[in-house]
């Protein structure tokens, strides 16, 4: 679905590695600093352990009634490595929190991208897949909120930031395509302790092909 938004898009090699996806998807090719610039939300889609790579100000000027929407998912075996703080417990937003000094949505997630991509419907159809935002500030979550129904699914109020571990890997919420119905019950299942699936080894990480 379309929401015909104006989408800046920029990664950590420059906006020239960008042309092909700005071509394909109507989207504006700029830098780190440009993409957070007098915007109304901003989305951050980095590998967990990337985060701390990001420039230390990079949201320093973003206000912070402006939403910054966190993507990411700790894959230690895979592809990050420990992370220590959240092996130990941390929600992996609320680092990602810590580490960028702007308040975060944890929104988008559970779901894979292709499905994103293709799945979304109008609201009110059957069997339209419903996903979990989590967040402290109720009006700036409101607006995630009410951007995920645009884009064609239901939104699920999951809770403050603390509470996001309710949709991390591992959980019963995680890459489902559940319904509004369903994602309740999910998170309401959810178990906090890491399984060891989702836990870093002496020989962290490996590969998605072969975790570590």
């Amino acid at each position: 679905m379309r929401a015909w938004h104006k989408v800046r898009v920029a990664n950590s090699r420059g906006p020239d590695t960008l042309s092909a996806l700005a071509t394909e998807t109507g989207a504006r090719a700029v830098t780190a600093s440009d993409a957070v610039r007098e915007v109304d939300l901003v989305i951050l889609t980095v590998p967990e352990a990337r985060v701390r790579e990001l420039p230390k100000d990079l949201f320093s000027g973003l206000p912070f009634n402006v939403a910054v929407i966190d993507t990411g998912n700790y894959y230690p075996r895979e592809r990050d490595g420990q992370i220590l703080v959240i092996e130990q417990g941390l929600p992996e937003s609320q680092w990602v929190e810590q580490e960028i000094g702007h308040p975060v949505i944890k929104a988008f997630n559970n779901i894979y991208a292709k499905q994103l991509l293709e799945l979304g419907k109008p609201a009110g159809t059957p069997g339209r897949i419903a996903l979990p935002i989590a967040g402290d500030n109720p009006l700036i979550k409101s607006i995630v909120m009410a951007m995920v129904n645009e884009l064609g699914f239901d939104p699920v109020d999951a809770g403050v930031l603390a509470d996001s571990w309710r949709q991390q890997p591992g959980s019963p919420v995680y890459c489902t395509d559940l319904s509004t119905a369903g994602v309740v019950n999910a998170l309401a299942k959810a178990k906090r302790e890491r399984s060891p699936q989702w836990t870093a080894t002496p020989h962290s990480p490996g590969s998605f092909d072969a975790p570590a």
